[in-house]
């Protein structure tokens, strides 16, 4: 029975309330992520604990600092996606960095606390997307009034005082500017004035910024001139003729703008950050072992020592303030097959106490990958030809055989997991897509036939580099 896949675009994830359990957790992660059930439910217990963590006492919560979690298993197995449906999950602020970008202080390059600004940035743009959501009823109302305005400017009545023949001819205009705007309201709702150009007044929102450059490396503190000196910038305004839903767009910002509280949104994000980010350090095998005395190894050692106040808890110095990473859940990963777990310093290895062994794909696992998740390949292929009235549908012989290839191509390259999954079945649909938008509507089935004819020839010649990332 062929698999038959919808062509609409992909639904974006119910909102989840904090009542989940570990075990429902875990069902929702099953619904992105195929296997890998310890990691799971280390992670659902994680999230669960940090739940159970808010009901306590400030005075007991303060106490009780979350679990890290170290993921150990080769790439592709899904350490990195458990991490950030998680953090969908909990509506938490998420980072992922790897360790191999930082160097120990005293070398050129990031420095560990820079992961703390980017994670505080990240979770300053999350509270102000829902600010905004919180005020944008308001702040389209007051763009539609200051439209209408532009469109038809409201007119003084004249007169003198005390004429009764007067102040009914103004009443009377009035009236009438007021059957006229509000037909051009409703015409602006239905969309009928946007070729209509209006002139509108705007503020340059871009002011200079500059980088810092101190014992810890270049690091980017995108200090705004504004805020030092907001008399001497302080946004300069000029009139530009913009059609109406640019006028409207602009405007919006504008309105937004002025009824967000800067501060506020600032402090939320750093009570966020200390309370519910998720950190996840990725190639942390990479950073393992001692140093080797020379030759560009030589910070590995120094980078686990400066990682080691940050995970154990520390103060950071942010733009928006500081922030205290005692509560923050750090995640790390790494495929440790070089090194192991025991070459780490012993004081970073206490920090992660929980440890879990991810396995490594099987056959089965790669069908389940193609299909079953919610953003499966197979899935986000036919969603994409279908915006081209193209039908797309896979054979169950086909997905065997799809995920049979990528099995193999892992066994003889570099096995990179289900990342591979990507590359074969670019492969296979390389000419349907190519031809999707002259083929116009259709039925295209992909067997078992087609798989094998376009990558048997590749896998048998050891033609690896349409296959290798």
């Amino acid at each position: 029975m062929p698999i038959e896949l919808p062509s609409s675009p992909l639904a974006a994830p119910a909102p989840v309330s904090e009542a989940l359990t570990p075990a429902q957790i875990v069902a929702e992660l099953d619904r992105h992520v195929i296997g890998q059930a310890a990691a799971k439910r280390s992670v659902a217990i994680a999230l669960r604990n940090r739940i159970r963590r808010q009901r306590l006492t400030a005075e007991e919560a303060a106490e009780i600092l979350p679990k890290n979690i170290l993921m150990i298993g080769p790439t592709g197995v899904g350490k990195t996606e458990i991490a950030r449906r998680l953090a969908q999950l909990a509506r938490s602020p998420f980072l992922k960095v790897e360790a191999s970008k930082f160097t120990e202080v005293g070398y050129v390059g990031r420095d560990v606390e820079s992961m703390i600004r980017d994670l505080t940035q990240l979770a300053v743009e999350m509270v102000r997307r829902e600010k905004q959501a919180e005020v944008r009823e308001k702040a389209e109302a007051a763009v539609e009034e200051r439209l209408l305005d532009l469109l038809l400017p409201p007119v003084r009545a004249a007169g003198a005082a005390g004429d009764a023949a007067a102040e009914e001819e103004a009443g009377r205009a009035r009236d009438r500017f007021q059957h006229t705007r509000e037909k051009l309201r409703e015409q602006l709702r239905r969309g009928f004035l946007d070729d209509r150009v209006v002139e509108v007044e705007v503020r340059e929102r871009s002011f200079p910024s500059f980088q810092i450059l101190s014992s810890q490396g270049v690091e980017e503190m995108d200090v705004n001139l504004k805020d030092v000196l907001p008399g001497l910038f302080g946004g300069r305004a000029r009139r530009r003729s913009l059609r109406l839903p640019e006028a409207r767009q602009a405007l919006l910002q504008e309105e937004e703008g002025r009824l967000l509280d800067n501060e506020e949104i600032a402090r939320t994000a750093v009570a966020r950050v200390q309370n519910d980010g998720i950190l996840f350090i990725d190639e942390l095998d990479k950073v393992a072992g001692r140093e080797s005395g020379h030759g560009p190894d030589v910070s590995r050692e120094g980078v686990q020592r400066d990682l080691l106040p940050i995970v154990e808890g520390t103060a950071v110095n942010t733009k928006y303030g500081t922030v205290h990473t005692d509560h923050i859940l750090f995640i790390a990963a790494g495929a440790f097959h070089v090194s192991k777990p025991s070459d780490l310093i012993p004081e970073l290895q206490g920090r992660f106490p929980i440890r879990v062994e991810l396995e490594p794909l099987t056959h089965q696992d790669l069908v389940r990958i193609l299909t079953e998740p919610k953003s499966a390949l197979v899935k986000q292929y036919a969603s994409l030809l279908g915006t081209e009235g193209v039908r797309l549908r896979f054979s169950d012989e086909a997905v065997q055989e799809l995920a049979r290839f990528a099995m193999e191509v892992n066994e003889i390259a570099e096995n990179i997991g289900a990342r591979r999954l990507a590359t074969v079945l670019e492969t296979v649909l390389e000419d349907v897509s190519f031809r999707a938008p002259e083929a116009g509507e259709g039925d295209v089935l992909v067997d078992a036939g087609e798989v094998r004819r376009k990558l048997a020839p590749l896998v048998k010649d050891r033609d690896l580099s349409r296959f290798v990332l």
